[in-house]
């Protein structure tokens, strides 16, 4: 066979493709996918008698109907979001703004023209404070797509990575390919102020100044293609869809109505800031009180920090709206698990609830969740931490107990362990009787998968649920262990006998081999006396 027999059809194409978009003049070949691609519109177009309607513009009747004022969406956020009065306070009044604009944008298209000034937003603060929940619960409010994106992740155009404009592709796949609804949704990016500090100290950067750069343009206006240069099959399909001379859809998306709002830790632009404002001072005061809050500093920081911290000034200028989020106190944080909704200990109660187990927590055990939550330094991620600490051992046993309900204290915070082995040791006789329980399952799913009822007998249950507390084992694995090889004896006597029901005693459990055996001989010999 020749080697040109060999070759993939779909590699030459996205080799003539690679050339096209480098700007060489090569003829690609889309002859047989074109004709499959023709008849299918043919056919289509037979057996569709009607005309289609148009697309409707439905998307965007949310846009019109936008009626949102700032202080709702704020009280909507407290339901949510502990704390954070002001970064509330500016987020409502900018989405607001924004889309007010869009809004008269929607509804007499000339307005779009005009100079618009876009609120996009800084959010500073540290780590898990609530700076994406927020945004997240903002779009889900609005009804608007969003995406999320770490700027660690981007490199400058060029280099391998992640592109900055894949973030406003991503963004259209959330709308499902509505182009114009996406064009009015948020792109929210975190870790903002990881590609400023090396961008300072000069030199090529591929994730600092050059991202800063690609970012600019999003965020002012600009057009991205909905394909990029590398996605070889979006192309074909772009390509292909000009071949059949249909209508062609939107071959890019418009940024300028996209709300960016991006944010990061800064945790070195707040030493920068009290260092700018200590030179500033005249005498020796006394020193604040409150010298270890980055908060604080980082509300007053200006536009020459954030350039003298490594940002482009045209970068910083398209973030006019800025707001600094405060440090969560383990008062906050223990206000998030008593009545922030869907917070983690919600979730954790879930989790039981699956195993039908319920537990109290009375408030005493909450502060102190919290209290170690805050010694965690990771803001309300430190209560993921501490609870997971303080009941994975109760969720990987209890489950296999009979035990429906606990409550939870200072005590069991501290010392888990301890309170659950006595838990276990107080209710030894539901241990028992949920053994007894996992056993009667095992019977069901043998029953189910093999066709034999396997009656198993009390001291057979009682010898089975002591090998399983001594070993440290589920009773039903222990079941599954020493019952493996049943199936294939219990199938030779039901072919001699007929039988399909089989006790399970005491000598069963102790010895399963020597028992199966003896039923197996035993059949036979039935079946010679028959004879």
């Amino acid at each position: 066979m020749a080697k040109k027999d060999d070759d993939n059809p779909l590699e030459e194409i996205q080799k003539q493709l690679s050339q096209l978009l480098k700007g060489q003049n090569v003829q690609v070949a889309f002859a047989p996918f074109m004709k499959a691609a023709e008849d299918r519109q043919q056919e289509s177009e037979e057996d569709d008698e009607e005309p289609i309607e148009p697309e409707s513009d439905d998307s965007l009747q949310g846009f019109r109907d936008f009626d949102r004022k700032p202080k709702e969406i704020r009280d909507y956020l407290d339901r949510f979001v502990i704390k954070q009065e002001q970064a509330k306070r500016v987020l409502s009044v900018a989405v607001c703004d924004h889309y007010n604009h869009v809004r008269h944008c929607v509804e007499n298209p000339d307005a779009a023209s005009r100079e618009y000034v876009k609120p996009n937003v800084l959010l500073l603060g540290p780590t898990g404070v609530g700076k994406t929940y927020l945004m997240r619960n903002v779009a889900k409010l609005l009804g608007v797509p969003f995406v999320k994106a770490d700027a660690t992740k981007f490199s400058e155009t060029g280099y391998v990575g992640y592109d900055v404009e894949d973030i406003v592709r991503d963004l259209v796949k959330v709308a499902d390919g509505d182009v114009e609804l996406a064009q009015h949704g948020i792109i929210y990016v975190d870790e903002i102020d990881k590609i400023a500090s090396a961008a300072s100290k000069g030199g090529r950067d591929v994730s600092g100044r050059g991202v800063q750069i690609n970012l600019l343009k999003l965020m002012e206006e600009t057009e991205v293609n909905l394909h990029s240069a590398h996605d070889m099959m979006g192309q074909m399909k772009a390509m292909m869809e000009m071949q059949q001379g249909g209508k062609p859809g939107k071959r890019s998306i418009s940024t300028r109505n996209i709300l960016f709002i991006v944010s990061g830790a800064f945790d070195q632009l707040a030493e920068d800031v009290k260092r700018r404002l200590d030179r500033n001072k005249i005498g020796f005061g006394p020193s604040d009180a409150d010298d270890d809050n980055t908060s604080r500093y980082l509300a007053m920081a200006e536009t020459r920090d954030f350039i003298n911290y490594g940002f482009e000034p045209e970068f910083v200028g398209r973030l006019p709206v800025r707001v600094a989020c405060e440090e969560l106190r383990p008062t906050d944080l223990a206000e998030i698990l008593l009545s922030s909704e869907g917070n983690v200990l919600e979730q954790l109660r879930r989790d039981f609830q699956g195993y039908d187990i319920s537990f109290e927590m009375d408030e005493e055990s909450i502060h102190r969740v919290a209290e170690l939550a805050y010694k965690e330094n990771t803001g309300a991620r430190g209560l993921v931490t501490v609870l997971e600490r303080v009941f994975r051992d109760f969720k990987f046993e209890l489950p296999s107990t009979a035990v429906k309900e606990f409550k939870v204290n200072a005590e069991m915070v501290d010392d888990p362990s301890v309170t659950l082995a006595k838990l276990l040791e107080d209710n030894a006789d539901l241990l028992d009787e949920a053994m007894l329980g996992d056993i009667d399952r095992f019977a069901e799913d043998f029953k189910q998968r093999h066709g034999f009822s396997l009656r198993f007998h009390k001291p057979a249950k009682q010898a089975l649920a002591t090998i399983a507390k001594k070993s440290g084992r589920s009773v039903y694995a222990i079941c599954e262990r020493k019952f493996s090889d049943l199936e294939h004896g219990l199938k030779i006597i039901h072919q001699r006998t007929g039988r399909d029901s089989f006790p399970i005693d005491k000598k069963v459990v102790a010895d399963p081999d020597k028992e199966l055996s003896r039923w197996v001989v035993e059949s036979f010999r039935g079946q010679e006396d028959e004879s």
